[in-house]
C-alpha cells in the first residue's frame, strides 16, 4: 500500500493529467517505487496507475525528503517530477551520500532536463516529457527496472541485437564500430530502441528528440542521418512504415 505524505494543493495543469490507461497495465512483480511529486492529482494518478499494474509505491513531497528516504529506504526505482520547488536546491555540495543509487525516470519540462539530472545524485535515468502518456511512463519503467536487475555490470543497459547504447557516457555502438551522433540523433535512436518493433509516429519522434512540434521534413532529414550512421555496411534496423512513421527491429519482425 501506497505510504502517503503530505503535499501542496493541486495545480490547473495537475487536474487535467490524463486518467489512468487501464488496458496497458498489469506490468510489475511488486518493486517498491517511490513517486516524488508535489502535485497531488499527479501523485495520486501515478501511484493509483502504478499499484494497478502491480508496483509498490510510496510518497514524497519534496526533492529532500526523497533523497532523505532514498538514503534510509530500498527503492528500486524512483519517479522524480523535476518541477518541485526545492529542486534549484540540490548543488553537488548538499547531495547526501547514497548507500544504493536506484534508476530514476524524471518527469520534466524538456528545457530543465540536463539542467536537473546531474543534481540527483541517483543511478540510471531516462525521461518523459510532460504532459505524458501513462503508457509511456509504464514503459520507461521497464526498461529501466531491466537495466537495474542484478548480475553482470551494465556496460550497455539498452542493447538490440549488436546496437548498444551507453547512457553513462552518452555512446552508441553497433558491433565494433562506435557511432559518432549528434544529442538529437542519440535521442531519437534511443526512442526507437526503447521501443524496437514499435512504429512511432513523427509527432511522437518530435515531442522526445526535441520537446515539442517539428516539421515532417526536419524529421525525416534527422532519421536519414541516423540511418546512415547505425546501418553502414550493416544490416538495416531503422525501417520506415509509409504514411505511419518509423520503428527498428529486424527486418523479419515487421510490426
Amino acid at each position: 500500500m501506497s505510504t502517503r505524505h503530505p503535499v501542496p494543493p493541486p495545480d490547473r495543469a495537475t487536474r487535467e493529467s490524463p486518467a489512468p490507461e487501464r488496458g496497458a497495465l498489469a506490468r510489475g512483480a511488486g518493486q517498491h517505487l517511490l513517486i516524488v511529486a508535489g502535485e497531488p492529482d499527479l501523485a495520486e494518478l501515478l501511484s493509483t496507475t502504478l499499484e494497478l499494474a502491480g508496483y509498490r509505491t510510496s510518497l514524497s513531497g519534496t526533492g529532500a525528503d526523497a533523497l532523505e528516504r532514498v538514503v534510509d529506504q530500498h527503492f528500486d526505482l524512483v519517479v522524480f517530477d523535476t518541477t518541485l520547488p526545492d529542486m534549484a536546491d540540490f548543488g553537488p555540495e548538499r547531495r547526501p551520500v547514497l548507500p544504493h543509487r536506484p534508476p530514476v525516470l524524471l518527469l520534466t519540462e524538456y528545457d530543465a532536463l540536463h539542467r536537473l539530472v546531474p543534481e540527483l545524485g541517483l543511478g540510471e535515468r531516462d525521461y518523459v516529457t510532460k504532459p505524458f502518456r501513462v503508457a509511456e511512463v509504464l514503459a520507461r519503467i521497464q526498461v529501466l527496472l531491466r537495466g537495474n536487475r542484478p548480475g553482470p555490470p551494465r556496460g550497455n543497459p539498452l542493447q538490440y541485437g549488436d546496437l548498444a547504447l551507453d547512457d553513462t557516457a552518452c555512446r552508441a555502438t553497433r558491433g565494433a564500430r562506435v557511432l559518432s551522433l549528434t544529442p538529437a540523433e542519440y535521442r531519437l535512436l534511443r526512442h526507437l530502441l526503447v521501443n524496437a518493433h514499435r512504429v512511432l509516429s513523427k509527432e511522437q519522434i518530435g515531442s522526445y528528440v526535441w520537446g515539442g512540434h517539428r516539421d515532417g521534413n526536419a524529421i525525416e532529414q534527422l532519421v536519414s542521418r541516423l540511418r546512415r550512421k547505425v546501418d553502414r555496411d550493416t544490416p538495416t534496423l531503422i525501417h520506415t512504415r509509409r504514411g505511419f512513421g518509423y520503428w527498428l527491429g529486424r527486418a523479419d519482425a515487421d510490426p
